[in-house]
């Protein structure tokens, strides 16, 4: 369990495989010292088991399920990316509950300056879309943000100055795919709907 709130942004040292799977090594020396093989974190909102820790790196291991799901296959040397270890009990709870399990990828449409921060808009699936609502909880590579606006393709966050100078949602560009994963509230009532009415 995450909250949303990303603990540090590592670098990729390394990505080993292909469509079978891959390895991933992340520099990330903050979150390497409080972690140990078998924990999970949070790697763009992405839920990893760590496989191993030295130096300051961590090693992960995605799965062609990890891959198919979400960004995480374009990744390449150099990437930065967000992270988040998980929840200890007596932790705050600044976001909101994330799973760290990806529903899907959307798409970056725009992104527009605003005040001092950045409004985001994000095309997003329909299965997924249709679970969002205004003022709803959203985590886009791994960040708790607030959903401020919807149309018929997507919805749009609006970016502070702490998310964007804290995470890599200021590099984002139009058209690049980014983690989606929807509130875990909505998923449950829209399944329990979906079972009455059948």
């Amino acid at each position: 369990m995450f909250t949303g709130i990303v603990r540090e942004r590592g670098h990729v040292t390394s990505v080993e495989g292909g469509d079978e799977g891959v390895r991933l090594t992340v520099e990330a020396p903050g979150t390497a010292a409080g972690v140990v093989p078998g924990d999970s974190v949070a790697v763009n909102g992405c839920c990893l088991t760590v496989t191993g820790v030295a130096n300051g790196a961590m090693s992960f291991d995605a799965v062609p399920e990890t891959l198919r799901r979400t960004s995480l296959g374009t990744l390449t040397a150099g990437s930065e990316v967000n992270l988040e270890p998980a929840l200890r009990v007596g932790d705050p709870l600044g976001g909101h509950y994330v799973q760290g399990h990806v529903d899907g990828v959307g798409r970056v449409r725009s992104l527009e300056p605003e005040g001092e921060g950045v409004r985001l808009w994000v095309d997003a699936p329909p299965e997924l879309l249709r679970l969002c609502v205004h003022k709803g909880s959203v985590a886009l590579e791994g960040v708790s943000l607030t959903i401020a606006d919807l149309d018929e393709e997507g919805f749009a966050v609006a970016l502070i100055p702490q998310t964007l100078a804290e995470t890599t949602l200021s590099g984002v560009v139009p058209g690049a795919g980014v983690n989606l994963e929807v509130d875990i509230l909505g998923k449950y009532v829209d399944r329990l709907l979906a079972h009455r009415a059948s």
